[in-house]
């Protein structure tokens, strides 16, 4: 027998606290971050000995995340969109309290990305001059005056620019497995990377005098690493090499550090590299958890960064390179809750039908002794996503109210080597459909799951997944939960958003081609097959979805009713791709898990 573990509402686990967006403020005092304390994201400034938080912007509709301090340090930078639209804008607030939309194209869609070297200008890209593509500008802080940098005629995504300006890396797509990179100076626009088969190059800085272009690349390797190319000699050489995705790699202000993200089965870690002498530097007591939103100071002598466990919501940490110590200055998980009375995350692999080994992410119930629990398969969204051990209040709150939850990393997930990345391509809602489906015989055979009431629940591409089982595999699950997720491909990659145009043909290798392959499309579509749906579905939607458009969802309840199932919608005006407000957040959870303990 163990302990009997307290139960908390949907508003427990919804009032913990939410941080991103870190930025250290130029005289390193101040913290910029992103907090929903305030029931929508909202910029705040911490100060660095943790001693003090002021509220900074004051919406209460649309979140407003912050990019960073101008060198001032007086006025800021952050960005915000309206109801969830994903046409973001940046905005600068004054230290007087006066925010400004630096972006102010009804249909402009912008996005940050560094300060100039000189402290003069900021980069950032912008869909203004046609909504299919981001070109890149730099915007005078003095006159506020943007200057067209890179006309971007073509798709490219601009990845990197060199600190004397003269040079602009450039990735380009070709599939989902297989990319480019280019150079853009004076002379035009230079491949970078001749190659045959499937490999990736991804550029992500320059080194501090412009001689050298690091990148990522997955030739004669399973996973990303970083290398570096000489610009003048042509001659490249390994950085840094893992046995995981190394998942992006940047410098401190002034390069005394390269620091790099690994995926390591499902947790993201964080490793520095003095650039002098290419060095690790170990940090003592570095916290247990997902790292995220590192940022280092102008001075570089603090490191500020998130980080979450499965069992608790991201704090705010600030390391001292020169006192070589770590402080953590936020504690954001709900003081209501005991965190001992939540579960942790446990990583698990299991066979699936044809031997391949699937990753997943495993959540027990605190159960007593013979007792079984109803479980839910979760697939992640994407496609390509992944689920990881991160804090999910939404699976706590299930986990705490009895249910297991297995989230499944089928083939096609990102973070396992590019073979399994790519070994869904054009068989999505079919063989990545059965590995979750394999998943089952994993939840039965902890011997603590009760086989006759297993669920499947998705969001976006998962969303997809709850459909496809319910419609494809009519007898697998007792129960789909599907949040704004795609009913019909056709419809969907014909209607993507315009800023995605750089990114259509990928999709369209991935998925399928909605004006070449329309049978294939319809079928792994649910819609063309919502008649055989026979078990009780919840649908979740936000209007304002630019993804997955309302439709999606109206139409795939209105064909499942009359099959005279259970069916539940809940539509939120004010949300797009997601729910950030904390009042839906809260509906929304609650409903499903009512529907749950109802039908499953």
């Amino acid at each position: 027998m163990i302990s009997v573990k307290k139960k908390y509402s949907i508003e427990q686990f919804i009032n913990c606290e939410s941080l991103l967006g870190v930025s250290i403020s130029p005289d390193d005092e101040k913290i910029l971050v992103g907090s929903d304390r305030s029931g929508v994201y909202n910029t705040y400034a911490v100060a660095r000995t943790g001693s003090d938080v002021e509220q900074l912007t004051h919406s209460a509709d649309n979140w407003m995340i912050p990019v960073g301090y101008f060198p001032d340090g007086r006025k800021f930078l952050y960005r915000s969109d309206q109801g969830g639209n994903e046409i973001t804008h940046l905005y600068m607030q004054t230290e007087d309290g006066e925010s400004i939309d630096l972006t102010p194209g009804k249909e402009e869609k912008a996005e940050f990305h560094r300060w100039s070297r000189n402290e003069k200008n900021f980069f950032y890209e912008s869909n203004k001059r046609d909504a299919r593509y981001m070109d890149l500008y730099e915007m005078d802080i003095d006159t506020m005056e943007p200057t067209l940098l890179f006309k971007n005629e073509d798709g490219y995504y601009v990845s990197a620019i060199s600190h004397d300006k003269k040079t602009i890396a450039l990735h380009k797509p070709r599939t989902s497995n297989d990319s480019d990179m280019f150079i853009y100076t004076e002379d035009g626009v230079k491949h970078l990377s001749d190659h045959v088969g499937d490999v990736q190059y991804q550029p992500v800085a320059f080194n501090l005098d412009s001689t050298h272009l690091y990148y990522l690349t997955d030739e004669d390797h399973e996973f990303l690493y970083v290398k570096r190319l000489c610009l003048s000699t042509g001659n490249r050489e390994v950085v840094a090499k893992e046995n995981w995705d190394i998942l992006t790699a940047r410098f401190s202000p002034h390069h005394k550090y390269l620091y790099y993200y690994v995926n390591n089965d499902g947790k993201i870690e964080v490793k520095v590299i003095e650039s002098e002498t290419g060095e690790y530097v170990e940090i003592a007591d570095f916290p247990e958890g997902q790292i995220s939103g590192l940022s280092i100071s102008k001075s570089e002598r603090y490191m500020a960064f998130l980080v979450n466990r499965s069992t608790a919501p991201a704090n705010l940490y600030v390391y001292d390179f020169e006192a070589k110590q770590l402080s953590c200055l936020t504690d954001t998980l709900n003081p209501e809750i005991d965190e001992s009375d939540l579960v942790d995350a446990r990583v698990v692999h299991y066979p699936s039908f044809d031997g391949l080994e699937i990753p997943a992410i495993y959540y027990e119930p605190h159960l007593e002794e013979g007792e079984k629990a109803p479980a839910l398969i979760w697939v992640h969204g994407g496609p390509g996503g992944q689920s990881t051990v991160d804090f999910s209040p939404m699976i706590q709150y299930l986990v705490n109210h009895g249910y297991a939850v297995l989230a499944v990393n089928n083939r096609g997930s990102s973070g396992y080597g590019k073979t399994f990345f790519k070994a869904a391509d054009l068989k999505h809602g079919e063989i990545d459909l059965a590995d979750c489906i394999e998943g089952k015989k994993f939840l039965i055979g902890t011997g603590r799951i009760d086989e006759n009431r297993i669920g499947i629940i998705g969001g976006s591409y998962g969303g997809y997944m709850t459909l496809a089982a319910l419609a494809f595999q009519p007898d697998s699950f007792e129960v789909g939960v599907n949040i704004f997720g795609v009913s019909n491909w056709e419809r969907t990659l014909k209607s993507i958003p315009p800023w995605w145009e750089a990114m259509r043909e990928l999709l369209y290798k991935k998925i399928g081609d909605p004006y070449t392959q329309t049978d294939y499309i319809r079928s792994i579509s649910p819609l063309f097959h919502a008649e055989k749906i026979n078990k009780p579905l919840i649908v979740l939607q936000g209007a304002n979805d630019p993804r997955v458009l309302q439709v999606e969802s109206d139409d795939i309840v209105e064909k499942v009713k009359e099959n005279g199932v259970p069916v539940e919608y809940i539509i939120f005006e004010d949300e797009g791709h997601g729910f950030t407000k904390r009042e839906n957040q809260i509906k929304g959870y609650r409903a499903i898990r009512e529907f749950l303990d109802k039908y499953l």
